[in-house]
């Protein structure tokens, strides 16, 4: 099917596939156990993902995404829908790439009360924070030589301004944490005014910058933080670190690669 795909630029060139399908007719209409929701993420509606997510619950098909606008909008209707509808629901791909995040905290992590989550989700300013931190070159600099090499998009103003990284605190939130909490609700600075000067008093205290999500009852935060040298979440390029603050166990912290094909396609897997 991908080699069709891949071929053609359509998986109806498969054998048996059809053309003229919209997506519903073939939520509803193919016989399917999971449905893989991938469609572009729209943090202001959730749509055309939440659609799509809903009525592959109501068809009684497990779903699968790495889209965060329908978690972001409307995550305790979804999640009470797939526990009405008896169906899985499974979103580990929309927050750290191929970190398993959502899976060691709701997995491994049983017996532990999580009070407080801290994180670098976000790929892409964390390779220009690192980039400044090591040679000194300005953001503006940093930032055009990762659009150059498609680390950044041609608009990146949902990364440096925070805005990706706190759509992904407000899923962990609500999916760890048991909130209820809205995207507006995040408090949040992006990185567009770090300095080199910054970071080079940051590094004189034994410290770095990183932009850092921090969820926790009553809390949402999305800001630059200083980070000790050798902690956990001073990681470089564009690994993806979190740490869990919990009741028993203390921290625990998981690092990995965060946004990529195919290190999102690990998580869906």
């Amino acid at each position: 099917m991908l080699k069709a795909a891949e071929k053609a630029g359509t998986v109806a060139a498969y054998k048996g596939g059809k053309r003229g399908k919209r997506a519903l007719q073939v939520i509803e209409e193919v016989e399917a156990d999971v449905v893989y929701e991938l469609t572009l993420t729209n943090i202001k509606t959730g749509e055309p993902g939440l659609t799509h997510i809903k009525r592959a619950m109501r068809a009684g098909k497990h779903v699968i995404t790495s889209n965060k606008g329908p978690l972001v909008v409307a995550f305790r209707e979804l999640d009470s829908l797939a526990k009405r509808c008896g169906v899985e629901f499974r979103y580990s791909a929309s927050v750290g790439g191929a970190v398993p995040v959502v899976g060691l905290a709701k997995k491994l992590l049983a017996g532990n009360e999580i009070r407080e989550i801290r994180g670098v989700l976000n790929g892409t300013t964390n390779y220009i924070l690192t980039r400044m931190s090591k040679e000194g070159v300005p953001f503006e600099v940093v930032l055009r030589e990762a659009q150059e090499l498609g680390i950044a998009e041609k608009d990146p103003t949902l990364d440096i301004e925070g805005i990706d990284t706190a759509c992904k605190i407000t899923i962990l939130a609500n999916s760890l944490l048991g909130m209820n909490a809205r995207l507006k609700e995040v408090k949040r600075a992006g990185i567009t005014r770090v300095r080199p000067e910054a970071i080079r008093l940051a590094q004189e205290a034994g410290c770095t910058i990183k932009l850092i999500g921090i969820a926790k009852r009553g809390s949402l935060e999305v800001g630059p933080k200083l980070v000790p040298l050798g902690h956990p979440l001073a990681v470089g390029g564009t690994l993806n670190a979190v740490t869990f603050k919990l009741d028993l166990a203390r921290e625990i912290s998981i690092t990995g690669f965060g946004a990529g094909p195919k290190e999102t396609s690990s998580s869906l897997l």
